[in-house]
């Protein structure tokens, strides 16, 4: 765990955007049991932990990605995200639909852009990755280029490290799931008993808890 990856986690259990919770999981939209909700939209409602992942988000960018000609969030959490980012970095905006408008020009992509521009995506957060890289292949599909992708947190599973692979798209997090249980370990949030079986959720998740 890097001391950035600490620290954003840090600030995701600050702002209750991460509960922990092994004995009463979740239950996600797929049906799966998690011990973890991450609501990552939480955090923009505390503005100085906003400001703070908004500038970590705005670092990456700049280091990683210095050719980025724009910035793409992905509908609906990576919207303000993306729009912080482009304000902050003085580039062009757009972000991307789960699909095309009912109405009007049925616009997938809203904003202005250029064939051949190279794109950085903006995502809150990477679970198996497949849903992001659909966002991917509109961009691709409109003769956008995708340089690379970033989020905010990332849930360390091995499918979406594959998916990822495959699609040649590189991905930078500012945080993971092994970083925020190895915090929660040390702040005491979950006790030490638990760290197995916290670990063994994400090389799992679909046959955990059953």
């Amino acid at each position: 765990m890097t001391s950035n990856e600490k620290a954003v986690a840090e600030k995701l259990l600050q702002s209750g955007a991460v509960k922990l919770n092994p004995t009463e999981p979740y239950t996600w939209a797929s049906g799966w049991k998690s011990p973890i909700y991450c609501d990552n939209r939480r955090v923009l409602s505390f503005p100085f932990i906003r400001d703070f992942v908004k500038s970590e988000l705005c670092n990456v960018v700049f280091e990683k990605y210095p050719e980025a000609e724009v910035v793409a969030g992905v509908a609906t959490a990576g919207i303000p995200w993306g729009a912080m980012i482009a304000d902050q970095l003085k580039l062009p905006y757009i972000y991307v639909r789960p699909k095309p408008k009912e109405h009007g020009l049925g616009n997938q992509i809203e904003g202005f852009y250029e064939q051949g521009q190279q794109v950085v995506v903006v995502e809150d957060l990477i679970s198996t990755g497949k849903s992001s890289l659909q966002v991917v292949d509109v961009l691709k599909n409109a003769g956008l280029q995708t340089t690379g992708m970033v989020s905010i947190f990332n849930y360390g599973f091995a499918a979406a490290v594959e998916n990822f692979e495959k699609a040649g798209v590189n991905l930078h997090s500012l945080t993971n799931y092994g970083a925020l249980i190895q915090l929660a370990l040390e702040k005491g949030t979950v006790p030490a008993e638990m760290e197995a079986l916290l670990l063994d959720w994400r090389n799992n998740p679909g046959a955990w808890g059953k």
